[in-house]
């Protein structure tokens, strides 16, 4: 069983990339996120995951172990394949995942080609209590969904500043990522209104100069 991969990158294309290993080319396929990273020529090493079927082995290829492990999680799921995996990881990140299952953002699951709104329904209701036990770094606390998630109780103001968030038009993981990170950097006893100034700074629009 093929784990990772080190070689040259020989050609990448759409959905896959070959990659030179000691003279022999490995077929890997991988999320546009990976794709985009790779160039002809150079050195890579890829985390794989090797599927194997009676009419044929498949390479998929990751560069963060994070990404490969959401891939394994997300393929438990009915309806979830390979394709549709790639496909949610193509648009999500690691960290962005794990919010929109927090809060169960379907919209943010379903802008993945091929995913529609019941199986993003279907991916937030099979892994919502599984998220807490991912160590994809610090799990979010905060919000009704989040603490379903994770197993930790929800606080009020928590939860109250990420539906104030959503209800000025935000999207729920976007919220819930803000606030999250407002509540990590001011603690247990951050208020409401601190939470919802932080987390709108948090939201606003990065100007560059």
């Amino acid at each position: 069983m093929i784990a990772k991969l080190t070689g040259r990158i020989d050609s990448v294309a759409q959905d896959s990339a070959v990659i030179d290993v000691a003279g022999v080319g490995y077929l890997v396929f991988g999320s546009s996120r990976t794709l985009g990273r790779l160039a002809e020529g150079e050195h890579v090493s890829l985390h794989i995951e090797t599927h194997v079927r009676e009419d044929h082995i498949h390479l998929y290829g990751f560069m963060e172990p994070g990404e490969r492990d959401w891939f394994r999680i997300l393929i438990t799921v009915q309806g979830v394949g390979a394709k549709a995996a790639l496909a949610i990881l193509s648009v999500l990140g690691p960290e962005e995942l794990l919010h929109a299952i927090a809060a169960g953002d379907k919209t943010a699951i379903t802008r993945a080609a091929g995913v529609g709104p019941k199986l993003a329904a279907r991916i937030i209701s099979e892994l919502k209590d599984k998220v807490g036990a991912m160590a994809f770094g610090p799990v979010v606390t905060g919000g009704p969904a989040a603490a379903a998630a994770t197993g930790a109780p929800a606080g009020n103001d928590t939860s109250d500043a990420v539906s104030a968030l959503v209800n000025l038009g935000y999207s729920p993981s976007d919220s819930l990522r803000a606030v999250s990170e407002v509540a990590r950097r001011l603690g247990e006893d951050a208020k409401l209104e601190a939470l919802i100034r932080g987390g709108l700074a948090e939201l606003a629009p990065r100007e560059h100069p």
